[in-house]
């Protein structure tokens, strides 16, 4: 089974569970069944079929590029966090 691990606003659908286990061999069917047992976390994950625009799923230790149809491990553990962006992209060294 992989272990999920639950972003602070699942964890009020899994009775405050940190991380739970979950079987699957897909992303989408992991996230399915995650729906399944805890009713609600699908709606934070999902939509029209895809991971929320600004989330990322971490597998194992590498961001999904596969999006629902990434390939699970039995053991693998899996983080869903919010996609992180900002910044200019501009080095600003005149303050050193």
């Amino acid at each position: 089974m992989a272990t999920v691990f639950l972003p602070y606003a699942l964890r009020k659908y899994a009775d405050g569970a940190e991380r739970v286990e979950i079987a699957a061999k897909t992303l989408g069917e992991l996230i399915d069944n995650l729906e399944a047992a805890y009713p609600g976390t699908g709606d934070h994950l999902v939509e029209e079929g895809r991971l929320k625009p600004g989330l990322a799923a971490i597998v194992g230790h590498m961001a999904t590029r596969r999006g629902l149809l990434q390939k699970l491990e039995p053991d693998t553990e899996v983080h869903f966090i919010t996609a992180i962006s900002g910044g200019s992209g501009v080095i600003d060294n005149s303050r050193n």
